[in-house]
């Protein structure tokens, strides 16, 4: 297939090129060769390169920064997303969405199904959701995959924050009143490759197996890296950041098992990528 991805340099994308790439023609995009929030651009682009299938990856993915920033993020996430969508109905191909955990509000207690309300807490989570909408609004042809705390090489992640830290601090204060399901890039890319396969459009939540803290993400880490260091749990009022985070975004992965893909528990998949980062 002749797949195009946009957001080509971020870290899920690289990803998804290490798996899609043997077996596909890949149309890379970032902003220097397609601004999404350009419509004509847009619209330009796609009939040059007449992609089958588009993987939405790029977004606006500063959580703390979007608050200060509204009006930059929902122009990314929300008016971007609606110009690829208008294409993408227009051509007649699917769009894969990559949404967020933090379009949830915490309230629940157990894990959050694809039919759970969304209520995002912050500018971030608002922005995504909006997306999220427009892509339903627009086109039927849709893959909306939801994911959380992400980590994986070529990008940002709070893996390899947690390592630097490590090799600076004496001792590390991580959170411990946020549970999550932390996803390695890799996995979420082979059920992408997996979804857009078998045709069967709608929403995913695509997580790896199980749950933790921050706190109890960042004990893991070091744990298999083997480094000794203090880490202390603190809440999230004391570390006080600019975005209000839920305290529980567990995602439940029941609807995405059903079309025959199984996710592996977060500790396996963080052990496989920490195996590939050098001590």
């Amino acid at each position: 297939m002749k797949i195009l991805i946009t957001g080509a340099n971020g870290m899920l994308s690289l990803a998804l090129k290490k798996k899609l790439r043997p077996k596909n023609k890949l149309i890379l995009t970032d902003i220097h060769n397609m601004d999404i929030t350009k419509a004509k651009k847009v619209s330009d682009f796609f009939n040059k390169t007449n992609p089958e299938i588009v993987i939405h990856a790029a977004a606006y993915t500063d959580v703390d920064g979007a608050e200060a920033n509204k009006a930059l993020a929902l122009k990314i996430n929300r008016d971007g997303t609606r110009n690829v969508a208008l294409v993408c109905k227009k051509l007649d191909i699917p769009i894969v969405y990559i949404s967020t955990d933090y379009i949830f509000g915490g309230g629940k207690k157990k894990p959050y199904t694809e039919k759970n309300k969304p209520n995002p807490l912050s500018v971030y989570g608002f922005s995504k959701y909006a997306g999220e909408k427009e892509i339903r609004r627009i086109t039927k042809k849709h893959y909306i995959t939801r994911s959380a705390w992400l980590y994986g090489p070529g990008g940002k992640n709070f893996v390899m924050t947690i390592l630097r830290l490590a090799s600076e601090l004496d001792e590390l204060k991580i959170v411990n009143d946020q549970r999550g399901c932390p996803t390695y890039t890799f996995d979420l890319a082979e059920v992408i490759s997996k979804l857009i396969k078998n045709g069967k459009y709608g929403t995913y939540h695509v997580v790896n197996s199980g749950s933790c803290t921050w706190f109890q993400f960042a004990k893991e880490i070091l744990k298999i890296k083997k480094i000794k260091k203090k880490v202390i749990p603190i809440t999230s009022k004391e570390l006080n950041r600019p975005a209000k985070r839920p305290t529980y975004s567990v995602l439940s992965n029941k609807k995405v098992k059903k079309t025959g893909v199984n996710l592996r528990p977060w500790q396996k998949a963080l052990a496989n990528f920490l195996e590939t980062v050098p001590s």
